[in-house]
């Protein structure tokens, strides 16, 4: 019978604890090299990452209850960031909370225009992300309400903390001058944080694809019915994981410190062939309606004020017209080593789910086209 010690413990208890047994102490070396000075001279502890691990980094998501947030939120609380997510609605952010550790992501309740929300959001962080932004205006909040006064209340906290990083992101098509409001905001609000804090890193991401995403899922969806341009609009979707890879890697990059990225997909797209690669994959067809501009843009317009729901809006529609732009000045993918995925590649991962039972089990479809191909005689496969 193995023999067993009895250890008193501070408060009198006995634990039987067996003699043969040997304790190993790992006690973690750290070395010169494991510990960053950022620019305003706060010491940073690189950590080789991982969920249980403990970095020195504090980043704060402004918006990370949205489609993109997700992603970069996942990314920092797995490799040992502390994450703070600022948040408007308390059911909007409860799947956040299994991304990282225990202790590793943080709530904190804010509103866009309530100044002291914001700063006590950003006080204690050396990386603030800005992914707020808005498809559609309601009642409440308008393009600038959101891309311009929160952006420009956001930006002045960070100056005021003098936080090490802070990276906006925007979007494609970005202009002052474009026809689109939602556009012109955007570019509006690059102007403003430039202006507050030159530091800062501008993306501009293109059309994302991704789960919960607005374009295959909307595509799929049979409430997609109306269009005004035969969805003849052109630009190059890119993966939403991909973009936050690249969110990610701007924090432990600083040469990326006040440059602007522009984050697109390897190919371009229009709508239309978009829309025929989610037929394919879900094996069915969607019909859509083409109006003409005016006559959506009104209907448009009534939808989005007197319907509590998401349909559409008249800008929605303005920007059915206009092409993505690429800015040849900024920096892509290819600067940051990341090679992007193609949509085409994974539409059955993201649509699956809408095919009937009795398609659901079929492979993607390329191999069913394959298989379709098969049961036709070509000339050539006896040559």
């Amino acid at each position: 019978m193995q023999q067993c010690r009895a250890v008193n413990s501070a408060l009198g208890s006995k634990t039987f604890v067996p003699t043969t047994a040997r304790v190993q102490f790992h006690q973690q070396r750290r070395n010169l090299q494991d510990v960053a000075i950022t620019r305003t001279g706060k010491p940073i502890l690189k950590v080789q990452g991982g969920r249980s691990s403990l970095g020195g980094h504090t980043a704060t998501v402004f918006g990370a209850t949205g489609f993109l947030g997700r992603y970069i939120v996942n990314r920092l609380a797995k490799q040992g960031c502390t994450v703070i997510v600022p948040y408007r609605e308390e059911m909007a952010k409860r799947h956040l909370k299994v991304t990282g550790d225990l202790g590793r992501v943080n709530f904190m309740e804010y509103d866009l225009r309530n100044t002291q929300s914001i700063e006590e959001s950003v006080r204690h962080s050396d990386v603030v992300y800005n992914l707020v932004g808005r498809q559609y205006p309601t009642k409440n909040f308008s393009y600038t309400d959101v891309h311009v006064d929160g952006t420009e209340r956001i930006v002045e906290a960070v100056a005021k903390y003098d936080v090490d990083r802070f990276i906006h992101v925007s979007s494609y098509n970005a202009s002052k001058d474009s026809p689109s409001e939602f556009f012109s905001t955007k570019a509006w609000g690059e102007e403003l944080v430039r202006s507050i804090y030159p530091e800062t890193t501008i993306v501009r991401p293109a059309p994302m694809f991704g789960f919960e995403d607005n374009l295959l899922h909307k595509l799929a969806g049979v409430t997609n019915l109306l269009t005004a341009n035969h969805m003849q609009e052109r630009y190059f979707p890119v993966h939403a994981p991909d973009v936050g890879a690249a969110l990610e890697q701007m924090l432990h990059d600083d040469t990326t410190a006040g440059q602007t990225f522009e984050l697109y997909g390897p190919k371009n797209y229009s709508t239309a062939e978009i829309a025929e690669l989610v037929d394919k994959e879900i094996i069915k067809h969607r019909r859509h309606i083409n109006l003409p501009k005016p006559v959506l843009k009104t209907l448009a317009y009534y939808l989005n004020k007197y319907i509590w729901w998401s349909t559409i809006s008249a800008d929605e529609v303005e920007r059915e017209f206009i092409d993505q732009q690429i800015d040849p000045t900024a920096k892509t993918f290819k600067d940051l080593g990341i090679e992007t995925a193609d949509l085409a590649n994974l539409t059955f991962h993201y649509l699956q789910g809408y095919r009937s039972a009795s398609y659901y089990d079929l492979p993607a479809a390329t191999e069913r086209e394959r298989r379709e191909e098969k049961k036709y005689l070509h000339v050539l496969d006896d040559q």
